[in-house]
């Protein structure tokens, strides 16, 4: 009788085949996530850029927090704390070196809290690129727009805030045993 119920053009399934639901590939589901928190940091980080060097450019700082946090608007054509001033193309090409990695790297990526950090890192590193390639005074020499500023700190921005953010998180991953792929070791 199962014979005759067969539709033709039907493959076979098994029992078990039945019960189980059809895999979705979560790869492309991380690399979703990866995009969309790249895009979320980017374009958080540009459209504060834009905000800075339109309204507070060669203006007085404002004070958020009394003396504790300001907004000031600084160009750096160095790395982090204004240093290397003078290796502004090696840092552009660097920032691109990590989007490339970044990019292969989503080929085999099934970890969402990995997903989450190297998003972080892309959207950080494509920030302070456009930054490097469209800024004064010329293509992948420019200064990037930093403008926070803590109390004894160095000043700097939400794409350097994204990629210490998406740096610590890999870290953690890292010392945790979680891989990229999603599978856990321990050494």
């Amino acid at each position: 009788m199962a014979e005759a119920e067969r539709v033709i053009g039907t493959p076979e399934v098994d029992d078990e085949e039945a019960a189980a639901p059809a895999e979705q590939p979560q790869g492309k589901r991380r690399v979703a996530v990866l995009l969309t928190v790249a895009l979320l940091a980017y374009l958080l980080d540009l459209g504060s850029k834009m905000l800075v060097v339109a309204k507070l450019e060669h203006h007085e700082p404002i004070r958020v927090i009394g003396d504790l946090l300001q907004f000031q608007a600084i160009r750096n054509a160095g790395a982090a704390f204004g240093f290397g001033e003078a290796f502004t193309v090696i840092f552009t090409i660097i920032a691109a070196t990590v989007i490339v990695v970044i990019v292969r790297l989503a080929r085999k990526l099934y970890s969402l809290p990995w997903a989450i950090a190297l998003g972080l890192l892309l959207g950080g590193a494509l920030g302070n690129l456009t930054d490097r390639i469209f800024r004064s005074p010329g293509i992948f020499q420019g200064a990037v727009v930093d403008f926070i500023a803590p109390a004894n700190f160095a000043v700097f921005n939400l794409a350097d805030s994204a990629i210490c953010c998406g740096g610590v998180l890999i870290v953690i991953l890292s010392f945790r045993g979680l891989d990229p792929d999603g599978t856990v070791h321990k050494d």
